[in-house]
């Protein structure tokens, strides 16, 4: 799936999910970083701060260490250690991030996020995976 695909697969999942912001990682497996691949509505300054991040740190590390979505209803006001520092600053407020699957390998991250505070059910949890297990066959391995 090429950059602007991935990009429109992101606008949708965000509107589905009424969304402000989101970001698609790729796991590159001899580093253990993640790379991102797709965002949508992340202020500028921040971009330098996810392009790449390594397996166990910051929200989409976590869920790549524990193959585990990992949410949080406030972002600006979490104090799990789970997010890194600079994530604040997206303003976000409701946020969630599921691993994206390659057949049973977890091989990326989808993130989506929210301007007010939000708790995700579990129904909709579900339905990120879901798009996340829909994008794993498209993102493939490499």
């Amino acid at each position: 799936m090429n950059p602007d695909d991935l990009e429109k697969n992101l606008r949708d999942t965000l509107a589905k999910f009424n969304a402000e912001t989101g970001t698609i990682h790729k796991l590159h497996e001899p580093t253990q970083w993640l790379r991102l691949v797709a965002q949508v509505g992340l202020p500028p300054q921040l971009l330098d701060m996810v392009k790449v991040i390594p397996v166990g740190k910051g929200i989409a590390g976590q869920v790549i260490a524990t193959g585990q979505p990992v949410t949080m209803c406030n972002l600006q006001t979490d104090t799990s250690g789970v997010a890194k520092p600079g994530a604040k600053q997206t303003g976000v407020g409701g946020a969630l991030c599921v691993p994206i699957r390659d057949g049973d390998k977890v091989i990326g991250t989808l993130g989506i996020g929210t301007r007010r505070e939000h708790e995700y059910t579990p129904e909709e949890t579900r339905a990120l995976e879901d798009i996340g297990r829909s994008l794993g066959a498209h993102l493939g391995v490499s």
